[in-house]
């Protein structure tokens, strides 16, 4: 996998939540040769024993179980030490979600119980000027004001125990933008989430993809809130997205418009190409040319 990654041009990877225990000896093995370099772990890597498939958000920060959140921090220390193992310099982080945030009240008139992809489909079938889709939309500012104080409450306190060991460590955090509408920090609050812990060691970490989904919900505007939080910018997650909701899309071929987040894109942030499993070889290759073009070598 690493070698495949590296033939490709790639002086570093990223290990992200897929990474199965068995591929670890691997991992190891690659990297103390010198084949290639490991820039950013994503929580939880290694997976937890006995899970085998992508998992990021098998345990959450923000979970009323007890047993949860302690699942979460220990898998999280775990990848904080697997991190240091491989040099990586920063571990990217989901902090939970609003659990109990389901459009329940609007089961009978929009099908499924997700916010998120039900108003996606809405915008897809250009239906985000109706009724249905602005009933939904006062639905999801309603469900945060209920359902946000305590996961949130819970999650920063996780935080500040991981943003210790990180900074024992020496190792530097990322907090994720996200899709998903009930997925946190939400959007707004980003910036005074992190206001509350050591900007040494919590970086924002900022998803094109996400962000530009959520620009295609009407939640944000992209370049905007990119701009907003560029002082605590760590890294980017890089893709494009094929409207509304299809990401992890070839740079260059979809909405995302990287010439208008230059100017907060710095050398020494860590720049993360995202792709989905089935993009081809030149596929890659051109969108990785996209991105330099555009923003430099």
């Amino acid at each position: 996998m690493l070698q495949e990654i590296a033939a490709l041009g790639f002086e570093y990877a990223e290990l992200s939540h897929g990474i199965r225990v068995s591929l670890v000896p691997g991992i190891l093995a690659a990297v103390d040769a010198g084949e290639i370099r490991i820039s950013t772990l994503h929580n939880f890597c290694p997976l937890p024993m006995g899970v085998t498939h992508a998992a990021p958000n098998i345990y959450q920060f923000t979970s009323e179980d007890a047993r949860e959140r302690e699942n979460a921090l220990k898998q999280t220390f775990k990848t904080l030490d697997f991190a240091v193992r491989v040099k990586a310099r920063l571990v990217v982080l989901h902090m939970g979600s609003l659990t109990a945030m389901k459009p329940k009240a609007f089961l009978g008139l929009f099908g499924p119980e997700d916010f998120t992809d039900t108003m996606l489909d809405l915008i897809a079938a250009k239906q985000n000027e109706t009724p249905k889709f602005y009933q939904l939309l006062a639905g999801v500012f309603e469900q945060h004001d209920l359902h946000k104080p305590a996961p949130m409450e819970r999650t920063a306190a996780a935080l500040k125990e991981i943003a210790t060991r990180a900074a024992e460590l020496g190792l530097q955090l990322g907090v994720e933008n996200r899709e998903a509408l009930e997925e946190v920090p939400l959007d707004n609050d980003m910036a005074e989430f992190l206001a509350g812990f050591p900007s040494a060691t919590v970086r924002y970490w900022h998803d094109t993809g996400h962000a530009q989904i959520k620009e295609h919900l009407g939640f944000l505007q992209h370049t905007t809130h990119l701009g907003a939080l560029a002082d605590r910018l760590g890294g980017l997650h890089i893709h494009d997205v094929e409207f509304p909701g299809k990401d992890h899309r070839e740079p260059g071929t979809g909405t995302v418009d990287f010439a208008a987040l230059k100017p907060f894109v710095k050398p020494e942030h860590i720049k993360v190409f995202e792709f989905s499993p089935g993009m081809t070889v030149e596929a890659l290759k051109r969108g990785v040319a996209h991105v330099k073009r555009v923003w430099g070598q």
